[in-house]
């Protein structure tokens, strides 16, 4: 046999084992990556995950939201009580909360605390939003008119929140107080350890979410209805014929007003209609914003779904929307809001249902 023949030869037995070598080299590469792949997927955890992620866009039904197990670590509250028979009055002191629950992937919260009592709920209170801390310091106080009777029937209710300007608001725990057990002989000043909150109490109305423009050189403010999600089904086929209503109220008179379309037979309404009005910067001061959703009927009245209202005589997330949309000229703000009933928000309006509002002389 030549010698190049069996140079040839050797040379293909030679390839041959290397083509196997980098075969089992490749093969034991691809199980160990599966092998890694699989760990993170055990191991995944949405709670945890804010932000504009899809999963953190979609809102569960109030049945359906995991709740963590009732003996987790939420923090602690630490508020006050006295009322005033002869003006038959309740002040609820708000004064601080420790050791929150972490309800932000950076390990922290923006808390609030919502006050109100029950049955009634005529009236809701929220705080001040504390940014980026477990232990934040309120100190505000809420007055509310109750006979001494109706107290001793009542249950207050104090909901500690993490405020998110794009999604709906967590809720870190809650206290639920009988007052018929509180003895009224003295200031009551106290802490109590936030509990797992109700999953079924308050009828869900839905979400709203719109941005606010003021511009004080030309005395424009310009509201953006965006879109509304998971709204009352208000049809008995299971669905609602939503629309909006903007309306400015301005020394107790409605003052102007204007509404978006209607959307057909949906609970996630997308809008995205402007709308603009000349308010001075006066008026801006002393204007109130209701922004209302209704269910179009054509063969009866129209109902309304919910409502919320803005202004400096707001509070909470309402008030802080308003504040953002004053500190920042010229800037589109935008941010949720859940709806409440159009009850509540009239009766903390002290309205009827003509809408008139009273004149509240209040510096911003």
């Amino acid at each position: 046999m030549p010698r190049w023949a069996i140079y040839a030869i050797f040379a293909a037995i030679v390839l041959l084992i290397l083509i196997c070598v980098i075969c089992c080299c490749v093969k034991c590469c691809c199980k160990g990556k599966k092998k890694r792949k699989k760990k993170p997927d055990e191991k995944i955890n949405m709670k945890g995950i804010s932000g504009t992620t899809t999963t953190a866009l979609v809102q569960p039904e109030t049945e359906d939201t995991e709740y963590s197990s009732s003996d987790q670590q939420r923090g602690k509250l630490q508020y006050s009580l006295e009322f005033n028979a002869s003006r038959s009055e309740l002040t609820v002191g708000i004064k601080e909360a420790a050791a929150l629950k972490a309800m932000d992937s950076g390990g922290t919260s923006d808390p609030y605390v919502k006050v109100y009592i029950l049955p009634n709920k005529s009236k809701t209170f929220e705080t001040k939003v504390f940014r980026k801390t477990l232990n934040p310091v309120f100190n505000e106080n809420f007055k509310y008119q109750i006979p001494q009777k109706e107290l001793t029937e009542s249950t207050l209710v104090m909901q500690v929140y993490d405020f998110n300007r794009f999604s709906k608001h967590d809720i870190i725990g809650e206290i639920r107080l009988n007052l018929s057990t509180v003895d009224w002989n003295h200031v009551i000043e106290e802490w109590r350890d936030l509990s797992e909150a109700s999953k079924h109490e308050q009828e869900h109305l839905g979400e709203i979410c719109f941005s606010l423009r003021y511009v004080p050189t030309s005395s424009k403010l310009t509201v953006i209805i965006l879109e509304a999600k998971n709204l009352k089904k208000m049809d008995q086929v299971g669905s609602s014929d939503p629309y909006v209503k903007v309306q400015l109220i301005l020394e107790k008179k409605k003052w102007k007003k204007k509404k978006t379309s209607v959307k057909k037979r949906t609970l996630n309404p997308y809008f995205n209609e402007s709308f603009t009005f000349d308010v001075s910067f006066e008026q801006i001061q002393k204007v109130q914003l209701v922004i209302s959703v209704w269910d179009h009927d054509k063969m009866s009245r129209n109902d309304a779904i919910g409502k919320i209202y803005l202004g400096c005589d707001a509070t909470g997330n309402q008030l802080r929307h308003w504040a953002d949309m004053l500190s920042n000229p010229r800037k589109p703000v935008a941010q949720w809001h859940t709806l409440l009933s159009a009850e509540q928000v009239d009766t903390t309006l002290a309205l009827k249902h003509t809408l008139k509002i009273p004149f509240t002389n209040k510096n911003f």
